[in-house]
């Protein structure tokens, strides 16, 4: 799926070149799930927003599916970002003047879904994530764990190849945490999407396929903890339901 070949990113602040990332070499199955670690400001979460093309890299080959991110024209890459990736963020990223099923929806815009077909999708994806009875609730309406939720449908109703969350349980609660762990975990095991989390918590990345960690720019280690059971090949039938909704849920650092 992923394969990354020297990869830097340097981002210059008046006369100085800060490098965030430096030749990186990584790479990640289809279907994979894995944890990225590291101090803060290391660049973790710039690693997150290359793989999900919202930036490119200064140097090296990043290829997605045979295709180099570094040097996709700008509207195709705009257009891989809509249809692959479904991004998951620590501050949830929500407009606050619109309903949960609004947000939802605010995915598949790029898509050219159209209207009364977004509206199921949206509808569907909430239900998915345990909301359908908040679809008309705005974000302040909503809990902490709720507004989380509604950012992993967004993430979700387009039906990526990839979900990349940058610390998506940063701002919860121990048992919210835990919740919006377990509806990832869900998600990832009924859908099979490449699931990439980049974390604090150790006790989130273990649950990981692999681990690795980033420390001043450069993958310095990885493990593979195998804690948690594959995804199963589909069904005759397709994909189960992504649990209950009881159970798992990318703010940009300056530098990571």
């Amino acid at each position: 799926m992923y394969e990354l070949t020297g990869v830097s990113k340097r981002f210059s602040k008046g006369r100085q070149q800060i490098t965030a990332l430096e030749g990186v070499d990584l790479t990640i199955g289809k279907g994979e799930f894995l944890a990225v670690q590291g101090p803060t400001g290391h660049g973790k979460t710039t690693l997150l927003q290359l793989l999900g093309g919202l930036d490119r890299p200064t140097a090296g080959r990043l290829s997605f599916e045979g295709q180099d991110l570094a040097t996709m024209r700008e509207g195709a890459l705009a257009r891989l970002r809509s249809r692959a990736f479904g991004f998951v963020f620590q501050t949830f990223n929500l407009i606050p003047t619109l309903t949960a099923q609004e947000n939802v929806e605010t995915a598949l815009a790029p898509l050219r879904v159209r209207p009364a077909e977004r509206r199921r999708r949206a509808l569907q994806a909430l239900a998915d994530t345990g909301l359908a009875d908040r679809a008309r609730h705005l974000p302040l309406e909503l809990s902490g764990g709720q507004q989380q939720r509604v950012a992993i449908a967004r993430a979700l109703v387009g039906d990526p190849e990839v979900i990349l969350a940058d610390e998506p349980t940063g701002n919860l609660d121990e048992n919210m945490r835990d919740d919006i762990m377990e509806l990832l975990l869900g998600i990832w095991r009924d859908r099979h999407p490449t699931l990439v989390i980049v974390t604090h918590d150790s006790g989130i990345a273990r649950r990981a396929q692999r681990r690795i960690w980033i420390r001043e720019g450069r993958v310095n280690g990885s493990d593979d903890p195998a804690p948690v059971q594959a995804p199963s090949a589909p069904t005759a039938s397709g994909s189960a339901a992504v649990g209950d909704g009881r159970g798992p849920g990318l703010e940009q650092e300056p530098v990571r």
